[in-house]
């Protein structure tokens, strides 16, 4: 058997394996409870095999409200023992999740000032918090102990305190936030380790301790570094049964959970640290874009932890375990941790959610796959997918599953779409591991793929059955004038293709990835890259993904030019004219190409030929992202195995 697949010793527990559900926001809550839909949720992943959840942090003290949705623990007790039902009746261990932000929450759900150590002020509001009396650190000592009784009484197996990310328990450990000069400045790690003796008391002996610990705040100038996040580390291990190692701070918040650009398993150094310095004294468990198995044996069996937290790999397949057991790793939906729907901590409150996985935040919903035992419904006929991009794939697949017999067709040598082109990108290349799944799934399920190929008017009349339209999309109009023989490049062609030599200008008006991608790519490549785009900061829409910081870092050390508050007026042989949005000053630049990464429209050629009453899907049917594409391809198979055409 499998390490990962061996059970674990979890203080007085024991769990069926060494896969962790770590916590994580999700938008589910009914206020500021555990809400049915988090049930759904976390069964769901139980089923699947996995052996250890924690729910995700509750607020231990009603001065902590650090999102819209967050659970507050006074409230949360009749959701956790719903939660301990479903999750244990599956077969997994459940832990509460607990916490309190502090100066990294918000005040505009409370209405009242942040609690912190010190009045530091927080790094995204700006907002200077009240540094705590004695009698506030005491209430939420005793907030974590109420906490912690009520997950006992609720059935739970025990509780894990957060002292990473959003932590008030990290600040008051780090030098960055604690500049307190009484017991609690002196001593740093005295707040964390009181609270995990008060958790300890009120959970009794029967119940699992854990803690979430940041043992590298990457904040070396005063900040937890990897020998005192070691040495504290070792401070609280007799305290616990389970120590998560995590890194990231007030100053670094993305490191916690970065996307492609960070390779897989990132903690692996800091992860043997700690588990050097805690001596078997708790269970070390490693955190760090753990998305694949393999990967994951090969940290429990280099000796560095005793359990892996998979969580993304989880929100992008909850069969992940399941698989792995049944010798059939290939055929889970890989998590190409891109963070696009998972990261869900911002003011839009968006549900939890996956790329790859449209089912995932709304279990028990419409969009769940077909069961794959079943016969396909009656009086239909053999289903034609025209288009091999991710919603194609996803069609196909998802009709084949329910039994339709499917034949795709894809005009472009390879499968994959834009998504192949959006991988040949710096760090961006396990998108491809999408489309890949996508691909051989339907291969496994006998989907006739047919490369190279396109279907015309003719051959869609000519079919008999459903016909199904994921054409993609093509370049928008131009906002701006093109002189003669200059021909702007699509990021696709800048990124797969080759393009005249000498200085390249892309221009981003969308401010996502595709504009950054396609830059930072070129100048790796050693091209002069000017990125223009009419926003006061580069790539804004990375803040949903939490690669807007690390994405301007990674530009301005590579050498990329930044022209913000820009419009693109002209395109001209060997030059780009772009305007001050607010002076109107228009510089020309030298530029060999332009790179058009703006928006795009549908392409319905084919769609319009053959009298516009076939179903589309995709961006076919308006150019958005990967995970509309992904739901529309799943959502058009469904329609049809109900016996809809459209």
């Amino acid at each position: 058997m499998s390490r990962l697949l061996e059970p674990v010793a979890l203080g007085p527990r024991t769990a069926r394996n060494a896969v962790v559900f770590g916590p994580h926001e999700t938008n589910l809550a009914r206020g500021r409870s555990v809400s049915d839909r988090h049930v759904a949720y976390y069964r769901r992943r139980a089923a699947g095999g996995v052996g250890t959840i924690v729910i995700e942090e509750a607020s231990v003290h009603p001065s902590d409200w650090p999102t819209e949705r967050s659970p507050l623990a006074a409230e949360s007790a009749e959701g956790w023992a719903a939660v301990a039902v479903a999750a244990q009746a599956e077969g997994a261990l459940v832990l509460a999740g607990l916490g309190h932000a502090g100066g990294q929450g918000s005040s505009a759900y409370s209405q009242a000032p942040l609690w912190a150590p010190s009045r530091i002020p927080e790094v995204n509001s700006r907002e200077v918090p009240k540094a705590m009396e004695e009698e506030d650190i005491e209430a939420v000592i005793a907030g974590f102990a109420a906490a912690a009784a009520l997950a006992a009484g609720a059935g739970l197996d025990g509780v894990e305190v957060n002292a990473g990310q959003h932590s008030l328990l990290r600040q008051f450990a780090s030098g960055l936030t604690n500049q307190r000069t009484d017991d609690w400045g002196q001593d740093r790690g005295l707040l964390l380790r009181r609270v995990l003796v008060a958790a300890r008391a009120a959970l009794g002996p029967d119940g699992i301790l854990g803690v979430r610990l940041s043992c590298d705040e990457l904040a070396p100038w005063a900040g937890l570094v990897p020998e005192t996040g070691g040495a504290l580390a070792a401070e609280v291990a007799p305290l616990v049964d389970a120590l998560t190692v995590v890194r990231g701070s007030i100053f670094s918040v993305s490191a916690t959970r970065p996307g492609t650009q960070v390779e897989a398993g990132f903690n692996r150094e800091l992860t043997g640290l700690v588990h050097e310095a805690v001596a078997g004294t708790a269970a070390v468990v490693a955190q760090g874009s753990i998305v694949d198995p393999a990967l994951a044996e090969e940290l429990l069996g280099g000796g560095i932890c005793e359990l892996v937290e998979m969580t993304r790999a989880l929100v992008a397949d909850p069969d992940l375990v399941a698989k792995a057991a049944a010798g059939t790793p290939e055929r889970i939906r890989p998590c190409i941790r891109c963070n696009q729907g998972c990261q869900v901590r911002d003011n839009r409150n968006p549900i939890i959610g996956c790329v790859g996985e449209p089912a995932t935040g709304w279990e028990g919903g419409p969009d769940g796959e077909p069961a794959g035992d079943s016969p396909p419904p009656a009086g239909i006929g053999p289903l034609l997918v025209v288009g091999g991009g991710p919603a194609g794939l996803e069609c196909a697949r998802v009709a084949a599953l329910g039994g339709l017999r499917v034949t795709l067709v894809e005009e472009a040598g390879r499968c994959g779409g834009a998504v192949r082109a959006a991988a040949a990108a710096l760090g961006r290349e396990a998108l491809a591991g999408l489309v890949d799944w996508h691909e051989a799934e339907c291969r496994r399920l006998g989907v006739e793929i047919i490369l190279g190929t396109g279907a015309g008017p003719a051959e869609v009349g000519a079919h008999a059955g459903p016909v199904v339209l994921a054409t993609g999309s093509r370049p928008g109009e131009a906002g701006y004038l093109i002189g003669p023989g200059a021909t702007p490049a699509t990021p696709a062609q800048a990124l797969t293709g080759e393009l005249p030599e000498g200085p390249v200008v892309v221009w981003d008006p969308i401010g996502g990835p595709i504009g950054v991608s396609v830059a930072e790519t070129l100048r790796a490549a050693g091209r002069e890259v000017t990125l223009v785009t009419q926003d006061l900061v580069v790539g804004q829409e990375l803040a949903r993904s939490g690669d807007l910081a690390p994405a301007n870092g990674r530009l301005q050390s590579a050498g990329v030019v930044l022209r913000r508050r820009s419009l693109l007026r002209g395109v001209d042989r060997g030059s780009v004219r772009v305007e001050d949005r607010f002076t109107g000053e228009v510089t020309v630049l030298e530029a060999a190409v332009l790179v058009d990464a703006g928006h795009r429209l549908p392409e319905t050629a084919l769609w319009e030929a053959t009298g516009s009453r076939l179903a589309r899907a995709g961006d076919g049917l308006a150019p958005r992202g990967l995970a509309e594409a992904v739901r529309e391809g799943r959502r058009t198979a469904l329609a049809l195995l109900g016996g809809s055409s459209s």
